[in-house]
């Protein structure tokens, strides 16, 4: 099954405060039903009164951690999609408040695929696809011992590989 498939017709909410990437979301993500907020407000509003199969939050400009909150609490999956705010403590903090995935607006075309993996997983976090795809380019990005300098990670990757033997 392709990924136009596994999506089709998913109800996903895009949160960012530039026009253009909400254009772009939307436009890559045509076989969805894509509602776009364009501020924190409305984007609050949208994820108390109504569900979706998947929430992408940018983090800068539309307090993308408070909404986070919301959608975790909601029990929607939620990916994250940055430019700015693009660092390891943006990335664990990603991941200690629920967020299923996190994904650099630089690979937004690639955003299809990323969505496939969630779906997959059934709104699990996808990790460990998300480190085994973009991990050279986290390595490039942070430095090549980003995970080294940072205990979270360290331990976070012992996790990972507990559970991956697990399966």
């Amino acid at each position: 099954m392709n990924a136009s498939n596994l999506l089709k017709d998913k109800i996903i909410l895009v949160v960012d405060d530039e026009a253009d990437v909400l254009d772009t979301v939307e436009e890559l993500l045509d076989m969805c039903l894509v509602t776009k907020a364009s501020n924190y407000d409305t984007a609050r509003q949208y994820l108390i009164s109504y569900t979706y199969d998947i929430v992408i939050l940018d983090i800068m400009g539309v307090n993308g951690f408070e909404l986070l909150k919301t959608s975790v609490k909601r029990g929607f999956p939620t990916v994250m999609l940055t430019a700015y705010a693009l660092t390891p403590e943006a990335l664990e903090k990603s991941i200690k408040l629920g967020a299923v995935s996190f994904l650099p607006k630089e690979k937004m075309i690639e955003l299809e695929g990323f969505l496939e993996d969630v779906v997959l997983q059934k709104g699990k976090p996808v990790w460990e696809k998300i480190f085994d795809k973009l991990g050279t380019f986290f390595n490039k990005r942070f430095g090549a011992d980003w995970k080294e300098r940072n205990k979270f990670f360290e331990e976070f990757e012992q996790v990972m590989k507990k559970s991956e033997k697990k399966v």
